[in-house]
């Protein structure tokens, strides 16, 4: 096995042909895994699911290995592209090194879940011979030489040239085509100019972001982009989403997540709506003319929807709406709320669930809620405050029964499923663009900053650590462009969408905490933009599906039959 047992310089390598090599033995890993957990959580065809609550080990870490699989799979299509274009550069090549390298290492020995959990070969049920696959020459030399010091040099140094030539372009190419692209910039332009220099101001102050932003943000287009053209939107695919999503959650997220409830409402109205809601609330929601927001969660339900509470009773031509709902986002300045309700008492679980298109007044940091029937408060919360988040009570607030999304009760979860992959994938964009931003905030404090008479970027270990930030970055960007792609093209990708959003917040976290540490004191200091960001990553593991959550989903999905 010439060259590996020595950490290979980057011009040892050609990383491309030996990561075709080796996503087969990561593959055959792969498979083995889900064979074993296969025969402990589907005895009879079906997934047991009082077994796979009991061995949450087992399956989320098969949940994490094929994530971890399929982030290989896609960092190599992504260079396979821009060779196809012939756009692949140096940068390209050192960061596939690092990815493969890292990735398979973490396949052979251990796959962090969060900083303090590390599913190992064993938990899977995999013996020492079950990982022969990852001993061969292509698998051993990028373990050691793709991911080696010497790599992660050159890439971290390729890095802070591009960032002194003037920005992320420079991070690697991106592969999207020119539409995209020129979408992508203008979209930066806008986050540089109007939400970069204020955002950490906004933070501090716990203020809401300006109404000229919004308004400004409605006028490029950022709420219609996936409206249908007929409905007075853009009618672009959910790449596009993704790309303006990163670029905007770059700058700040609570920007980019703005465009979150659109896509919510927009989506469960396109997909669940009467034409007549169709044609009255699209146009509106395309132009910016209202806000909506998601009115789901409650106190003690979270992500156990089958148990909402909240009642809604049909009286005369209205609907009479009373319960509790909690971490409601840009609750009080919206105008429509997508609020889901128990149309049914009689039914347990989903099957009793509806969904309704709500109006409200927009409230002010006064009286955020002035309607009657409704009531509510401010959650003081350590990032993401852009927008707030509001506990709210429902008091018989009514609601005209014409606003029964799609006409028919007891489809509400069913509408609500139909949206949760686009919310994913926008969601796995917005973690992209938040670990976009730390690692840029990182090259800089660790390009400017002397000790011991250099400055931080030239210690082996900072700059490693902003290489390897640059390679997640890459792999959680290729992962949530590839959901974006299977969803336009009408394609199921629940799983897809899943361990895009499941990586990217992982991604997003570590990048931030990183970048942190490369700032030392100085990151824990409020002043320095770096502290939020750390605030603003740690809610991507939460919202739209906890991690865990998300890892059983995708377990479920991987061992149901059928399902690759």
């Amino acid at each position: 096995m010439p060259n590996a047992t020595r950490a290979a310089a980057p011009s040892d390598l050609d990383p491309r042909n030996l990561a075709r090599t080796a996503l087969p033995a990561a593959e055959q890993v792969l498979e083995t895994a889900k064979r074993r957990a296969t025969e402990r959580l589907v005895p009879d065809g079906r997934v047991d699911g009082a077994a796979l609550e009991a061995e949450q080990t087992l399956g989320h870490g098969l949940a994490w290995l094929a994530t971890t699989v399929e982030a290989l799979r896609r960092t190599l299509e992504w260079t396979d592209a821009l060779e196809a274009a012939g756009r692949l550069g140096e940068t390209e090549r050192l960061i596939l090194g690092v990815v493969y390298g890292e990735y398979l290492a973490q396949i052979a020995g251990g796959i962090p879940m969060t900083q303090t959990e590390t599913v190992r070969p064993h938990d899977l049920g995999l013996e020492l011979e079950d990982l022969a696959p990852l001993g061969s020459d292509a698998c051993q030399r990028l373990m050691r030489g793709g991911n080696a010091q010497a790599a992660r040099l050159a890439l971290a140094q390729r890095l802070h040239d591009a960032l002194d030539a003037g920005g992320p372009d420079g991070f690697g190419d991106h592969g999207l085509d020119e539409t995209l692209g020129m979408i992508r910039d203008q979209f930066r332009r806008f986050a540089a100019d109007q939400v970069e220099p204020f955002a950490h101001q906004w933070h501090l102050d716990d203020q809401l972001i300006p109404i000229s932003v919004v308004e400004a943000m409605a006028g490029l287009g950022t709420f219609g982009l996936t409206v249908p053209e007929e409905h007075g939107g853009a009618g672009l695919g959910k790449e596009a989403m993704v790309v303006v999503s990163e670029a905007l959650s770059r700058a700040y997220i609570g920007v980019g997540s703005l465009g979150t409830r659109s896509e919510i409402a927009a989506e469960l109205i396109r997909l669940g709506g009467t034409e007549a809601q169709k044609a009255h609330w699209l146009p509106r929601i395309a132009s910016g003319d209202i806000l909506p927001t998601a009115v789901f969660t409650e106190p003690n339900t979270g992500s156990d929807l089958a148990h909402l509470g909240t009642r809604a009773v049909r009286d005369g031509d209205a609907y009479a709406v009373t319960g509790n709902k909690t971490w409601i986002t840009h609750a009080a300045r919206t105008d429509l709320m997508t609020l889901l309700v128990r149309t049914d008492a009689g039914t347990p679980g989903y099957h009793g669930l509806s969904m309704l298109l709500a109006e409200k007044p927009r409230g002010t940091d006064d009286n955020p809620f002035p309607a009657e029937g409704m009531s509510g408060g401010e959650i003081a919360v350590l990032g993401y405050r852009g927008m707030k988040e509001y506990d709210m009570a429902f008091d018989g607030f009514r609601v005209p029964a014409s606003a029964l999304l799609g006409g028919i009760e007891g489809q509400g979860f069913k509408q609500l499923m139909a949206t949760f992959e686009s919310a994913r994938i926008q969601t796995a964009a917005r973690a992209v663009g938040v670990a976009q931003n730390a690692l840029e905030l990182g090259l800089r404090y660790a390009a400017d900053r002397v000790q011991f008479g250099k400055p931080l970027r030239r210690f082996p270990r900072v700059a490693s650590k902003l290489a390897r930030m640059a390679a997640d970055i890459a792999a959680a960007r290729a992962l949530t462009l590839h959901a974006a792609r299977e969803k336009d093209g009408d394609r199921r990708c629940d799983i897809e969408a899943g361990m895009a959003k499941l990586f990217a917040a992982r991604v997003a976290w570590a990048c931030a905490d990183d970048a942190l540490q490369i700032h030392g004191g100085n990151g824990y200091a409020l002043e320095y933009p770096i502290s939020r960001v750390l605030c603003d990553a740690r809610i991507l593991n939460i919202f739209e599906g906890a991690a865990e959550i998300q890892a059983g989903v995708i377990a479920r999905g991987l061992l149901t039959a059928g399902r690759n």
